[in-house]
């Protein structure tokens, strides 16, 4: 298989080509290259506050396929965990509960609840037991937005604060303590695309004022832009006259620009967009070549601002999204098409996720 190639210079460079997004082999690939190494979106720390708390998940269920579980133990320590008995694999914790330790109900192996082996039933004389490889292993966890939001890796190329550092940087006057998750508004679409195909769409504004009519009125076209950075990158909507903005502090690099929405995207699928109501995460989750499952999960501030601005109708502006990502999708698989080329002034997102798939590829 060829290496991925995209030049640096996007006026000179080509689109990733049509085969990535219809290749199983290369679907393959990106699980442990791209998404194994990156880190994941897992929830937020509200139900997690009891100490003895246990919340078993699948990181990236679809694609990945972890089994974790996430415990906070009676020292008041946050901990995340393989939830694979060392012993034959069966599920440690199946259902979320209150405990003082974890206990596999296969053969009855018992963990505390900071993964460490305490016992085991009917192994007397087995030599050199228990061993380190008995404890559950430990995976990479790190939490962000004044601890709220917890992120997972199962082997991180870079650190969290490092990926995150810019929306830090930019947006952490934001009092993310106070927002709350809102069950009713989450969303989940399938949509018959490859998962990149699905991030190209959203990492350019371009297609904007030609698909998202409702959207278009409700920012500035005219002044929307595009900031690049190591892993993530910005595209920052300017309210139209008249629309909801945010109340910016003085220090905030954009104090004096009504911003409508900061879309952030996080390589490799995760999307950040913060609005004057709050904070809308999509995380895309690939099943398969052609399938993916985005789900977007809302974190209010100020639910009186919900309906207005860019962050209003974003059911809508999906739906309009899944439409031409599918067709696009049919497109890629033509014979006739290959790749295509960039434009340098709209498309600057969508040249840095490709040169980041290029690069972790290899």
């Amino acid at each position: 298989m060829k290496p991925l190639e995209v030049a640096p210079d996007i006026a000179e460079a080509s689109t990733l080509p049509s085969s990535f997004y219809k290749d199983p082999q290369m679907y393959e690939r990106c699980k442990e290259a791209v998404f194994a190494r990156s880190w994941q979106f897992v929830g937020d720390t509200d139900d997690l506050k009891a100490p003895g708390t246990v919340k078993p998940f699948v990181l990236l269920e679809g694609c990945l396929d972890e089994p974790l579980v996430v415990t906070r133990d009676y020292d008041d320590h946050l901990h995340l965990l393989s939830n694979v008995c060392t012993h034959r694999g069966m599920l440690v914790a199946e259902t979320g509960d209150n405990a003082r330790y974890l206990r596999c109900r296969y053969h009855g192996r018992r963990f505390g609840l900071d993964g460490c082996f305490q016992a085991m039933p009917e192994f007397e004389g087995v030599k050199d037991f228990p061993s380190p490889k008995d404890n559950l292993p430990r995976v990479s966890f790190e939490r962000w937005g004044r601890d709220k939001f917890l992120f997972a890796s199962l082997n991180p190329v870079a650190a969290l604060s490092e990926v995150l550092k810019p929306v830090q940087e930019r947006l952490g006057w934001l009092p993310f303590s106070e927002f709350y998750s809102e069950p009713s508004r989450a969303r989940d679409y399938l949509v018959r695309a490859n998962w990149a195909l699905y991030c190209d769409n959203y990492l350019e504004g371009f297609h904007i004022p030609f698909i998202h009519a409702s959207l278009s009125t409700a920012i500035d076209y005219g002044n929307y832009t595009s900031e690049i950075y190591d892993w993530c990158n910005l595209q920052l909507g300017v309210a139209a006259s008249g629309e909801t903005a945010f109340d910016l502090p003085k220090d905030s690099p954009d104090y004096g620009k009504r911003i409508g929405a900061y879309y952030y995207w996080v390589f490799p699928n995760l999307m950040l967009n913060f609005y004057p109501w709050g904070l809308s995460i999509n995380v895309v989750r690939p099943l398969g070549p052609e399938l993916t499952k985005v789900s977007f999960l809302p974190y209010v501030r100020d639910s009186g601002l919900l309906d207005s601005g860019a962050g209003a109708g974003l059911d809508r502006v999906e739906r309009e999204d899944e439409v031409v990502v599918e067709a696009v999708q049919k497109g890629v698989k033509s014979r006739f098409y290959d790749r295509g080329r960039f434009s340098a002034a709209r498309e600057g997102g969508v040249h840095h996720l490709h040169r980041l798939l290029a690069r972790e590829l290899g």
